[in-house]
């Protein structure tokens, strides 16, 4: 929250704030947790994605492993608990890819994007999210789905292509 800014609604989720512009009128925004994304290649260099229902969309999507940073957790924690949580596997070091602004004209949070190379199932039994399937792709099919709009998550496609553009991954 900002000086001057009031909440009007709040859930475990986000929180609703007004904050006044200069003219002095309140502008409405939502404050949630920051997000974290991660590009997972496995040591063939196979993209780890998740495929799980959303009742936004109302059907299931192919996504990057995801999620919210928890209070009293670093951006690398949360990023790292996510990959274990929906998939199974284990990320080494992690690369940040980018710091993102998700949406300017409404939300507060960030996003922070991440590259881990040679990632490898956990040895350790996890206990994964539920209504979470694992699917690897090549790096080819993982953009020609982006294209093609099997991948169509805007906070998917922003890693990816950052990824791309600072050569961090082939292009296909």
């Amino acid at each position: 929250m900002s000086a001057g800014d009031e909440s009007v609604f709040k859930t475990p989720w986000f929180e609703v704030l007004a904050r006044p512009t200069p003219e002095g009128k309140p502008y409405y925004l939502l404050s949630l947790d920051d997000y974290v994304s991660v590009i997972a290649l496995t040591p063939e260099g196979r993209m780890v994605l998740v495929r799980q229902y959303r009742a936004v969309v109302e059907r299931e999507t192919l996504e990057l492993p995801a999620g919210h940073v928890d209070a009293g957790e670093s951006p690398e924690q949360a990023v790292r608990r996510e990959l274990l949580e929906e998939t199974g596997y284990v990320a080494g070091p992690l690369e940040l890819l980018g710091k993102l602004v998700p949406d300017v004209g409404r939300l507060s949070n960030r996003m922070y994007c991440y590259l881990a190379r040679g990632v490898t199932m956990s040895a350790a039994p996890v206990e994964r999210e539920a209504g979470i399937s694992v699917v690897e792709l090549t790096l080819d099919e993982a953009i020609t789905c982006a294209v093609d709009g099997r991948i169509d998550h805007a906070l998917n496609l922003a890693p990816l292509f950052l990824a791309l553009a600072k050569h961090k991954i082939p292009f296909a």
